[in-house]
């Protein structure tokens, strides 16, 4: 009996986790579905889901418009230097807080905690003024540079937790062996970290991508990644949500292939301790 009732709790769970993971997709699959319809079987109510017209005139509609590649090429450099600065950022500040920490570590853990707190759209102005000031506006290095302060409370508390995990006597005995911290850095604890670091790279990465307010407000054109790429689809004429859902497709087909291939990196850093 016992034996029966574990079978039946496991195919349970198996389609429960199942029902919930396609009620979680859903609304991606019903996007990529309506890529491919035209514009008035994208409105008709009923809506049709596989018997319907398939065409591809939306994605060619959005290439002649749009220049697709300008614009995944500004998010890939957006969100990757972002990430990338970050990450440079956020070891060093994680190892000194986790193997030297002071009476004032935890108020400053809490202090970078309390900035994601903040709605964005209250430094708005202060941050625009800055940009025009110093001619950061549409500029790739300007959203790098404020996608980098976003995300990097998550990132540094993320790899703290993880680098707190990491047993004190290997660092120790590398000092005795005579490592510089440079050395103890790079040669230990880095190699080590791998797991720990997955997590916060590819967690940075898609918020980085998936970034619209700093990107909307602060570009035009020259650095517009595909968030703004989206945003050009909602015009005061109305919503073509066909052709809005063939440039939504465009713009994620890239982070969900990333996210589906390095999904075991991402999940062997979280259960080993990233966010514990």
């Amino acid at each position: 009996m016992a034996r029966m009732a574990t079978t039946q709790r496991v195919v349970i769970s198996t389609i429960g986790a199942w029902f919930f993971g396609f009620l979680i997709f859903f609304p991606i699959l019903w996007m990529v579905l309506a890529s491919f319809k035209t514009e008035l079987e994208a409105f008709a109510i009923p809506p049709s889901f596989l018997f319907f017209h398939w065409t591809t005139e939306n994605y060619a509609t959005v290439q002649e418009r749009s220049d697709y590649l300008h614009h995944a090429m500004n998010s890939v450099i957006i969100a990757g230097g972002s990430t990338l600065i970050a990450l440079l950022i956020a070891i060093p500040a994680a190892w000194s807080m986790a193997f030297a920490p002071t009476k004032r570590t935890k108020d400053i853990l809490l202090w970078m905690l309390s900035t994601k707190m903040m709605p964005p759209v209250g430094v708005l102005v202060p941050i625009y003024l800055i940009y025009k000031t110093f001619g950061l506006l549409d500029s790739r290095i300007g959203l790098v540079f404020i996608l980098c302060l976003g995300n990097l409370p998550i990132v540094i508390w993320m790899l703290f937790t993880y680098f707190k995990e990491i047993p004190r006597d290997i660092l120790e005995a590398a000092r005795m062996d005579g490592a510089t911290i440079g050395r103890e850095l790079v040669y230990v604890l880095t190699p080590m970290a791998i797991p720990g670091l997955a997590s916060p790279l590819l967690l940075n990465l898609i918020l980085a991508w998936n970034e619209a307010f700093w990107t909307l407000n602060l570009s035009t054109s020259n650095a517009a990644p595909l968030t703004t790429f989206i945003a050009s689809y909602s015009s005061p004429e109305g919503l073509f949500w066909a052709k809005l859902s063939a440039a939504s497709t465009l713009a994620i087909a890239p982070i969900l292939v990333l996210g589906w291939f390095s999904q075991k990196q991402l999940v062997r850093g979280l259960t080993f301790g990233a966010v514990k």
